[in-house]
């Protein structure tokens, strides 16, 4: 049976040990809370909690990565709800704790028209993130989500991965084994960091 990107986004996620997302529902993120909500039903899933502005998500990934010391992550759909998560990110940024944002965009079949909602937001968090990628087809995605939540993990950062509303839908297409395509896998072990002998001296 096919699977959607969305819903490989979601298991990849889970892989990466992400229990719990902050978030604002939106047609631009949609097909990833539809994924969320059917790997829930299945016992898979990640808790979704659902904040009255994206501000307040972004603030709450933060604060989640403060106080656990794990990978916090904030979702809100394009336009608009992506810019709102910039307050938050920055506060992430400032206070050096491991962020992912995951923002939905306008279709990729629309890029670049002025369509509804469409906005270049790899230039607008382009200061406050270490990474910022948007997926432009869905062989692309494993990639970008596994070096995002490296960088995030590694530089106590913000990463963004913009995800357009058609390749979220599409049918889930790993990479190939050809040249132009990119392998990772998942998983970030911190270098242990050992002083010098004449230094503990």
């Amino acid at each position: 049976m096919s699977m959607k990107t969305s819903d490989f986004f979601v298991q990849r996620l889970k892989e990466w040990g992400v229990t719990r997302i902050y978030g604002y529902p939106g047609d631009g993120i949609n097909g990833v809370l539809g994924a969320i909500q059917r790997a829930n039903a299945k016992g898979e899933g990640i808790e979704f909690i659902q904040v009255r502005h994206e501000e307040m998500a972004a603030f709450m990934a933060a604060g989640h990565a403060k106080f656990t010391g794990e990978l916090g992550v904030c979702l809100s759909t394009g336009g608009p709800g992506a810019t709102h998560l910039l307050t938050g990110l920055y506060d992430a940024k400032m206070d050096h704790a491991p962020v992912l944002a995951i923002a939905g965009q306008a279709e990729a079949t629309a890029r670049g028209a002025s369509y509804q909602q469409e906005m270049n937001l790899d230039r607008i968090f382009s200061d406050v993130a270490d990474f910022v990628q948007e997926a432009s087809a869905t062989s692309q995605v494993r990639h970008l989500l596994d070096r995002g939540v490296r960088i995030a993990k590694a530089q106590n950062g913000v990463a963004v991965i913009i995800i357009p509303k058609d390749i979220q839908d599409e049918e889930w297409q790993p990479p190939q084994h050809l040249h132009g395509f990119t392998h990772s896998g998942s998983g970030y072990q911190r270098p242990k960091v050992i002083p010098y002998e004449a230094d503990l001296q």
